[in-house]
């Protein structure tokens, strides 16, 4: 189902997640897939001990064969120029998921994932996010009532330590996107982790 398919994949600041997306996306490489990075300032810019920037850049580059979107200028051509099946946003961070609720477009993700909704094809969102459960709650449960928006199964992963802190089932991503592109929603949206 995803052979010949154009994803859009967006890369935002969770680095702690980026060892369990990369996998995930040479899945869908392998699956057929033409995967088409798109990458926030965070991921472009910062170090952390979680690895330099410059390698995750390098990495993506090498599993999907493509310099990764790095402007909202060339995220803008995600929309009729040059539209993709399905955007997702794989972590998504709590910043910028408020952002994406309220309709700002300031970084390249969110002009390809604004220009992707705008050619009414569906969006996908993993979370990666400790306050989904605290302020973020209410721009959660916005994006969950918009048609065309799609989430990876989701859970607390550490309510004890973290309480507000939601994370999404990577490994379910590529069933998700596979819902998602008929316009279905993977269930359960909210498991255990």
């Amino acid at each position: 189902m995803l052979k010949g398919k154009k994803i859009g994949f967006g890369l935002t600041g969770s680095h702690c997640t980026y060892e369990e997306v990369f996998p995930i996306i040479e899945k869908l490489v392998a699956a057929g897939a033409g995967v088409r990075p798109v990458v926030s300032y965070s991921f472009q810019k910062v170090n952390t001990r979680f690895g330099k920037a410059e390698d995750h850049l390098k990495k993506i580059s090498d599993i999907t064969g493509s310099h990764p979107v790095t402007t909202i200028e060339e995220a803008e051509t995600f929309g009729p120029k040059d539209p993709v099946d399905c955007m997702v946003i794989a972590p998504l961070t709590g910043n910028t998921m408020s952002k994406l609720a309220n309709a700002v477009t300031d970084t390249p993700i969110l002009m390809a994932t604004k220009a992707t909704m705008r050619n009414q094809a569906p969006i996908v969102l993993a979370l990666s996010t400790n306050d989904a459960l605290g302020l973020n709650g209410v721009n959660l449960m916005k994006l969950i009532a918009t048609k065309g928006i799609f989430f990876v199964p989701f859970g607390q992963d550490n309510p004890v330590g973290k309480p507000n802190s939601l994370i999404s089932k990577m490994d379910l991503l590529p069933e998700t996107i596979e819902n998602a592109l008929s316009f279905k929603q993977l269930q359960p949206v909210i498991t255990t982790y």
